[in-house]
């Protein structure tokens, strides 16, 4: 890969982040690499602003932080063809992030100038909210695209009540879950609010979304893996007289009234992601971010 120019994203309010940005500058500076530093409380609009007055557009985009500093740069940068770079700063689990030694070290641009890395493609979500009265033509409200997941919750801040939503899959309606609330999360969230809610871990690579309920009050109501080139229609219960709100990647989108319904599916273009040949594997990552057992004969070699 050859780079002329970077743009580099770190977390906000981590002093670490920071002192690392300056870090990465200054390794890019000395291979004579041009490259731009920004918080990650940035406005959308601040980087559409920033891209508009480049001659080109960055070759890469280095991501210093944790997961939720991955997604949110992911997310502004859903119209732009350029590959993220993650680093683990200051984040916490860090599934969507390569090891901080390649930072450290400097092998980072090594490895992409010799080009040993892939990229590995991340399917994103994309949500329309439409208003869809009875007495009028339905109309397009609002639209969002996500990573890790779309979920649904009460409005209510105060109290916790029960929420009765239904879904529809492929133009057949499914089922009505009554309870916390529902995510639904692409390969990539499955280890995200999904895992925490009790569903399934699904490799990036297959292709997939996860449909899981939050706390139903039915055992009947369990998480269900169907193809991402599905069609997801959500809607609030009408009977029952509640607003859902819709939230996606962590962050609160907008309230879904009682005429609105959301429709889910595939985003076009995935977010392309770098994945160094040296990295350790999905599978021992999982082992160290969730402190599973991994290879016991291993640890007992090492104990004797």
């Amino acid at each position: 890969m050859k780079l002329s120019l970077v743009l580099i994203i770190y977390r906000s309010n981590s002093p670490i982040a920071q002192e690392s940005s300056i870090f990465c500058e200054n390794s890019l500076k000395n291979r004579n690499i041009k490259s731009h530093r920004i918080e990650s409380d940035f406005d959308k609009n601040q980087l559409e602003s920033y891209f508009s007055n480049l001659a080109s557009l960055p070759e890469l985009v280095i991501v210093l932080g944790g997961d939720g500093t991955v997604l949110k740069s992911a997310n502004a940068l859903v119209n732009y063809d350029i590959p993220l770079l993650s680093f683990n700063i200051g984040g916490n689990l860090g599934f969507l992030t390569q090891e901080k030694d390649f930072l450290f070290d400097q092998s980072f641009i090594e490895i992409l100038e010799k080009e040993e890395f892939i990229i590995d493609y991340r399917n994103r979500l994309h949500c329309d909210v439409y208003s869809d009265k009875e007495d009028k033509e339905r109309k397009l409200i609002k639209s969002y695209d996500a990573l890790n997941d779309f979920y649904f919750k009460s409005v209510e801040e105060d109290i916790s009540p029960t929420n009765q939503i239904q879904i529809e899959i492929d133009n057949e309606i499914v089922n009505e879950y009554k309870g916390d609330g529902l995510i639904i999360s692409s390969s990539t969230g499955s280890t995200a609010y999904s895992m925490a809610a009790g569903g399934p871990i699904v490799h990036p690579s297959i292709n997939a979304f996860v449909i899981n309920p939050i706390c139903p009050m039915s055992l009947a109501s369990r998480p269900i893996i169907i193809p991402d080139t599905s069609k997801v229609i959500i809607r609030a219960v009408q009977n029952n007289k509640r607003e859902i709100k819709l939230w996606k990647d962590g962050s609160k989108c907008m309230t879904i009234k009682e005429s609105d319904y959301c429709e889910i599916n595939k985003v076009t273009k995935p977010c392309k992601m770098i994945k160094f040949d040296r990295s350790i594997s999905y599978y021992i990552t999982l082992v160290k971010k969730l402190d599973w057992k991994g290879d016991l004969s291993l640890k007992n070699n090492q104990s004797n």
